[in-house]
């Protein structure tokens, strides 16, 4: 964070100090958890479901924090708030604001949110100091603890914005302004509390709608691809730019080519130069992701060339999002455990299509290790059914279904062919933990999904320790002739 006075930290929030010198300088982060504290930080003390921080105020205070944020009176240097959420939002508008040279980047999306934001850090941080979210911190308080994670020497903050409902992103954006937004598709997260992806695509225009105009620098980066992204055209002033596989698109892939481990190739064609790309990520769904990131470093001024060497060297950053991991023994195991929606469920799926037919061969079978996708709404069971389904027409060899909500995929798939048992459903984690170690072999691959409250990277960890000394395959890439 920038350096401030906890008088300066209090203007800012509109607290009161007690028991604290005014010219006490703050020199490090705001921290939630007061396990993170840094000698210099602040700790913001939120009552939770399963805790209170107020409780672990003096732990911070030991730590090193300088006061602590507070909704109630404590013992020690505080400043007394009347709400911890509205309070870090403001401290994170106040530091925003007194970022002369940083520039701000927003994304958003229905899936991919994350992992483009990854790319864009990976590439921006060879242009400077780059700030950007740990994971997924995207809402009212992972937004601003990010903004607050920059200083006088951020040069570039990357910001992954979240909705569950209208105005949310257009708050997050009144916190930190950004100059330059991207908007990576509209799909079916969240349809259950939006009704409708057009009420998503609603929300998610909000970014774009917040840009400066093109005349003050402001860029917005739309996917032309997605009908929805690409109407968004008409609702901001900024200047826009297309990314995707139309012929149309501004930044283009052309000749994608996914290889024996489900990596991408592809030539990325941009202001009438071409450069060759092969990413190191899982997924051939990541070419789109690449081009947004694309689009935004070369709006900061990267060479194209540049661009493509650093996306060919940017590995997964967040952890549990298509990470490919190879057991001794030759099982590969692909945890896509963080989130899901039926999109980013149909990525996963073609990928494990794509990593397992070339195993085929030499007897090696794909597992679909499949849990329940939330929020969802009235439309829950058809997508779960649909999910089902596509996992037969992909041929995969045995699907299993965990949990209770998850039972219309295992339904989906029984009633769309001629499979035999292939498809099974399974109470819990243990269950099908246990239905893995009695069929693996290998030459498998497994891939395990689920939204973020099934807890299914369980699945993917427990099996990774049934084999020593596993080696990560998504973190390498041989060489050959044609590099």
């Amino acid at each position: 964070m920038i350096t401030m006075t906890l008088r300066e930290v209090a203007e800012a929030i509109g607290g009161t100090l007690h028991d604290a010198d005014p010219d006490a300088v703050v020199t490090a982060p705001v921290e939630f958890d007061s396990r993170k504290i840094a000698p210099g930080g602040l700790f913001l003390a939120l009552a939770g479901e399963h805790a209170d921080g107020h409780d672990y105020v003096a732990q911070a205070a030991d730590a090193g924090a300088v006061a602590a944020i507070v909704t109630r009176p404590v013992a020690g240097p505080h400043l007394l708030v009347s709400d911890g959420f509205a309070a870090i939002a403001a401290l994170a508008s106040f530091v925003a604001r007194r970022l002369p040279q940083a520039t701000i980047v927003g994304v958003t999306g229905s899936s991919g949110k994350t992992s483009t934001k990854d790319l864009v850090a990976s590439l921006l941080g060879r242009l400077g100091p780059t700030i950007a979210p740990p994971g997924s911190f995207n809402n009212e308080l992972g937004h601003p603890y990010t903004v607050l994670l920059a200083d006088e020497t951020t040069e570039y903050l990357v910001l992954e914005t979240s909705a569950r409902g209208i105005g949310h992103i257009r708050f997050l954006t009144q916190i930190a302004p950004p100059r330059i937004g991207a908007v990576l598709n509209v799909g079916s997260a969240h349809l259950g509390e939006f009704g409708s992806r057009e009420a998503i695509a609603q929300a998610k225009g909000e970014l774009v709608e917040a840009l400066p105009s093109a005349a003050d620098g402001g860029v917005a980066v739309l996917n032309a691809d997605d009908p929805l992204v690409s109407a968004m055209a008409g609702r901001t002033a900024a200047r826009v730019v297309t990314v995707g596989e139309s012929a149309t698109a501004d930044v283009r892939a052309e000749s994608i080519t996914v290889d024996e481990l489900g990596r991408a190739s592809f030539t990325v064609v941009a202001g009438g130069e071409r450069a060759d790309v092969r990413l190191r990520l899982v997924g051939e769904h990541h070419v789109g992701n690449a081009l947004t990131a694309t689009a935004i470093a070369l709006e900061c001024g990267m060479p194209l060339a540049d661009v493509a060497d650093a996306l060919g060297a940017a590995g997964a950053a967040s952890r549990w999002r298509m990470e490919l991991t190879e057991r001794a023994d030759g099982v590969l195991v692909l945890n896509d455990a963080y989130n899901a929606n039926p999109e980013s469920m149909r990525a996963a799926l073609k990928a494990l299509a794509s990593i397992a037919a070339p195993r085929r061969a030499s007897g090696g079978r794909s597992f679909a290790v499949l849990g329940p996708m939330a929020e969802l709404g009235p439309d829950g069971p058809a997508e779960h059914d649909a999910i089902g389904r596509l996992a037969v027409r992909l041929d995969v060899s045995q699907l299993i279904a965990v949990g209770e909500q998850a039972r219309p995929i295992q339904h989906g798939a029984a009633l769309e062919g001629s499979w035999a048992g292939e498809s099974q459903w399974v109470p819990d984690v243990d269950a099908a933990v246990e239905l893995l170690r009695a069929q693996l072999r290998p030459g498998d691959v497994v891939l395990v999904k689920a939204s973020r409250a099934a807890s299914l990277e369980r699945v993917a960890l427990a099996i990774l320790e049934d084999a020593s000394a596993p080696v990560s395959a998504s973190d390498s890439r041989e060489e050959d002739s044609t590099a």
